[in-house]
């Protein structure tokens, strides 16, 4: 394809029934951001659209479980979402919703086009059903066993585990999600898309066209779908939420979330048009633009098969050039879980760490999971900024603009006659923007960044080599150039780490007061232009022209990172492991029930209430404590294992169940006349098994 006119770019549209986390933003969001921002820099004409996905089943369940409804959950969750993105400098064109009149009318006429033309294939068949429930059991109402990889918690449409897509009738042993009940087999009609009338167009259009420049992840798991064999997939479910079915016999139904949601793509380049005065139809339907889907590893089926099938089968739209799916991020060694509250969401994070957005967008850019999943640590994320965006990239900005206020007031040096060294850096320095800019057209954004931080080391380098600081003293005039020198390299720094750190960026160039400040990094997402401008800012700094010339005037100093101390990053993993402690005690299940006793067997056993009277921790040992207990019947000793739970001062008065009938047995060389009840409560801590009640004497037998 030769340079595209204008490139449309899309970024999975997220679900409502949550806010979003880090995975979603190393994923998905900050890599389709990187790419558009370095779009915008060239001077490209970019529609950069994304918007809530709001229908859909995960919505209703989150509903039902919180008692309001499902447009209260999207409505919620919907501000939420938008402003982590305004808060992280994802700089859409327009972010969108599939709740919106337009997005309706968008997905209907797509629909009834499809319908119109003969496009479905309409199937009277059997589904799964909850009686209890009165309710066809779509998607991820239902749940059972993976046909695939026996992973027993699949949901109908999708294993989050091997990230198989099937349909609910493929599980094994399915559930409902509703109620639980074992759902049983109802007839219902429904409108299907014929994937397999599209497998050898789909077979030549990815297996031979983009064998190549499709991501090999991307490419292996859309293979092994057509390998498979493409069946025929339902386009409407039995649901009350969603868009409704726009023809005869549509009654009562909705169209599959999978259907609706890519078309929210559509609608979100409409919205964006009608409210900035553009044609929508080129970025499109013209076919010198180029359409870019940024998503996840589960989507790669929905965006490589099912939602290419439908554009084709529509007819006058464009197909998607490339689909850069990223792998997932786990968190601390373990998947990152909404559910179970594993997750850094991004809006407790500004909490934590305000104003450190970039450091975030770096440390998550660092460790993208491009071909594989990753691993998110906070010690790395430290280590990130500490080592990194400090030492390195802050420590050389810093260096450059206190000596320039210090030597020059803040005026840039007119440079002498260049030193072979000089124009070595200055070589350098001008082939970084096509290094950086081939990584980014590949997709590799791990890569770009990493040479990003090579420029600030090329500075870091030249200063220390140079040592301006004590040239200053012998030889003011080498020191002009020098400094001349750095403040070119801070001035390209400025421009190239915009589509990485785009606060960042925004700072240094005010601080240098250096080109077309970068107001989009907190703009308002609707309020981002598609094209920044015709001049080409990062060619410039590819080109031989000075970037700061002499005789401008710089701003002061500010520290662009702050170091991360080693007690923020406590708090971080002692939220995780408070976090895992409860996941622990909610998911404990019952110990099995022990062999069969008899009546007799339990009339054997004497068990009286009593009060501890003294409490001593056992010498030489951390978890035993020698209790005096009297029994009602004499006061007698009895070693407890209760030490770590219990102070002895604390539990002295204490009436306690005790088995006074167990053989004698001693423990460190003291002999226990018999055992305390205890138990575990939800948080996994030791309790005493008796009603501690007023007026129960001693000796009480408890039958």
């Amino acid at each position: 394809m030769e340079t595209p006119s204008r490139y449309t770019i899309t970024a999975a549209l997220p679900y409502t029934n949550g806010p979003i986390h880090i995975g979603h933003l190393a994923g998905v969001y900050v890599p389709a951001d990187i790419y558009t921002r370095f779009l915008r820099m060239q001077g490209r004409d970019v529609a950069f659209v994304c918007g809530s996905d709001e229908h859909g089943v995960p919505i209703t369940i989150k509903a039902k479980k919180e008692g309001v409804s499902p447009q209260d959950i999207v409505d919620k969750y919907h501000k939420i979402i938008k402003k982590s993105f305004e808060d992280f400098g994802i700089s859409f064109n327009n972010y969108s919703r599939t709740s919106a009149e337009i997005h309706h009318k968008t997905a209907s006429e797509f629909f009834k086009k499809l319908y119109d033309d003969g496009k479905f294939t309409e199937e009277t068949n059997q589904q799964l059903y909850d009686a209890e429930a009165d309710q066809f059991l779509a998607d991820r109402f239902v749940v059972g066993t993976c046909p695939k990889c026996g992973f027993e918690e699949s949901y109908g449409d999708q294993c989050e585990k091997c990230g198989t897509s099937h349909n609910a009738m493929d599980l094994i042993n399915p559930k409902s999600a509703i109620t639980g009940a074992t759902p049983t087999l109802k007839e219902t009609r429904h409108w299907f898309l014929p994937l397999d009338q599209y497998e050898s167009w789909l077979k030549k259009w990815i297996l031979v066209e983009h064998k190549k420049d499709w991501k090999p992840n991307v490419y292996g798991q859309v293979k092994s779908w057509i390998d498979d064999g493409l069946r025929a997939r339902a386009v409407t479910r039995d649901l009350d939420w969603g868009i409704p079915v726009p023809v005869e016999g549509g009654e009562g139904k909705v169209l599959y979330v999978w259907f609706d949601a890519p078309i929210g793509y559509i609608s979100s380049t409409k919205e964006w048009a009608e409210e900035t005065g553009k044609d929508w139809e080129p970025y499109w339907k013209d076919k010198n633009t180029k359409l870019v889907h940024f998503i996840g590893k589960d989507n790669i089926v929905f965006h490589c098969i099912i939602f290419p099938a439908m554009l084709k089968a529509e007819g006058s739209y464009n197909l998607p050039e490339n689909v850069p799916a990223n792998e997932f991020l786990n968190l601390e060694g373990k998947k990152l879980s909404t559910s179970k509250n594993w997750a850094v969401w991004l809006h407790e994070y500004l909490k934590d760490f305000p104003g450190q957005q970039d450091v975030l967008r770096y440390a998550l850019t660092a460790n993208a999971p491009e071909t594989k999943d990753n691993d998110f640590t906070w010690k790395d994320f430290q280590a990130r900024n500490n080592n990194e965006l400090v030492a390195i990239f802050g420590n050389f900005i810093n260096r450059v603009l206190v000596l320039t206020n210090k030597y020059y007031d803040g005026i840039v040096p007119s440079p002498n006659e260049y030193s072979e060294i000089d124009e070595q850096v200055l070589a350098e320095l001008r082939a970084y923007p096509a290094v950086i800019a081939s990584s980014i057209d590949r997709y590799r954004f791990r890569e770009a960044q990493a040479e990003l931080m090579n420029v600030a080391r090329l500075g870091n380098k030249y200063l220390a080599d140079e040592e301006p600081w004590k040239l200053i003293k012998t030889d003011e005039e080498r020191v002009k150039t020098i400094m001349y020198v750095a403040l070119q390299i801070a001035s390209a720094l400025a421009s190239l780490s915009e589509p990485f750190l785009p606060f960042t960026a925004e700072k240094l160039k005010k601080m240098l007061d250096y080109g077309k400040s970068s107001s989009e990094a907190a703009a308002s997402t609707s309020d981002i232009p598609s094209k920044d401008s015709e001049e080409n800012e990062w060619e410039k700094i590819g080109q031989e022209t000075e970037l700061l010339p002499a005789g401008h005037q710089i701003g002061k100093a500010e520290l662009l990172f702050s170091k991360i101390e080693d007690e923020q990053i406590q708090q971080q993993l002692d939220k995780l492991e408070a976090t895992k402690a409860a996941n622990e005690a909610e998911n404990k299940k019952a110990e099995p029930q022990k062999e069969t006793a008899t009546f007799e067997d339990f009339t054997k056993m004497d068990l009286r209430v009593g009060t501890i009277v003294e409490a001593s921790k056992m010498p030489k040992t951390n978890k035993l404590l020698v209790l005096k207990v009297d029994t009602g019947i004499d006061v007698r000793t009895i070693v407890s294992g209760i030490a770590q739970s219990f102070k002895p001062e604390d539990i002295i008065g204490r009436k306690v169940t005790v088995l006074v009938n167990l053989a004698p047995r001693k423990l460190r060389g003291v002999e226990s006349e018999g055992m305390i009840l205890m138990t575990e409560n939800g948080e996994g801590k030791l309790v005493f098994v008796n009603p501690d009640e007023e007026g129960v004497k001693n000796g009480t037998v408890i039958s």
